[in-house]
């Protein structure tokens, strides 16, 4: 995968907290800091987020997004 963010971190899902419409998703990188990003429902259920899945935590902007490769 190609991406134009220089901001790309790798971590494990730690937690994955559904709501209504939206999703937590909680990231523990390597050294045990966290990123937290919300997103929709439909998008965690679309990649498959559980806990222990390897993802890329894709920061661009204000904006932060989790991408799988």
């Amino acid at each position: 995968m190609k991406i134009s963010a220089r901001n790309v971190l790798r971590g494990k899902v730690k937690s994955v907290t559904a709501g209504m419409v939206s999703a937590e998703v909680v990231v523990e990188l390597s050294g045990g800091n966290e990123i937290v990003s919300v997103i929709t429902k439909r998008s965690a259920e679309d990649l498959g987020l559980k806990v222990g899945k390897e993802v890329s935590v894709v920061i661009k902007a204000t904006n932060v997004m989790i991408a799988l490769e």
